[in-house]
């Protein structure tokens, strides 16, 4: 019974709304207006953009921690440690030239990453992505210093 008083209720509702939209649409016939037509609607709102003001302050703070992290590595590497990222070390061991190489790699595989997850409309993993590559390389800059000084 209260099942059967709700479905009555939504169907009034409907058509109380269809009554509505036809009536807003109505055109007197004293104007020469042309009615508008119900597929007359709006766009739907866009995806968001991958450079949003969010993403292209990220990705700054992202390129500046690879940067303090090339400039203490190297720091490291001359006061005698060696690098511990296995696939970091055959660049960073090359000098400056090296170094540059890895953080170009590391920036583009992560800006790389957020693109492809962004492009398959995963906004919400792309925006933990990006938070998680900031403080993994947050991380690896605090302990670089912590370790030389």
């Amino acid at each position: 019974m209260r099942g059967a008083f709700l479905a009555v209720l939504l169907l009034v509702g409907v058509a109380n709304a269809q009554e509505n939209l036809v009536a807003a649409n109505a055109v007197p016939a004293a104007t020469n207006a042309t009615p508008i037509a119900l597929t007359d609607l709006p766009d739907a709102p866009s995806t968001p953009k991958f450079w949003s003001m969010e993403n292209k302050v990220n990705f700054s703070l992202f390129a500046a921690e690879l940067t303090a992290d090339a400039i203490t590595t190297q720091r490291g590497l001359n006061h005698g440690m060696r690098e511990a990222n296995p696939l970091a070390r055959p660049f960073v061991s090359r000098g400056a030239g090296g170094e540059a190489a890895a953080s170009v790699l590391g920036l583009g595989l992560g800006v790389g990453t957020a693109y492809l997850l962004h492009r398959t409309h995963h906004h919400k993993a792309e925006r933990i992505a990006v938070r998680v590559m900031l403080a993994a390389e947050g991380a690896a800059v605090a302990q670089n210093i912590a370790v030389l000084w």
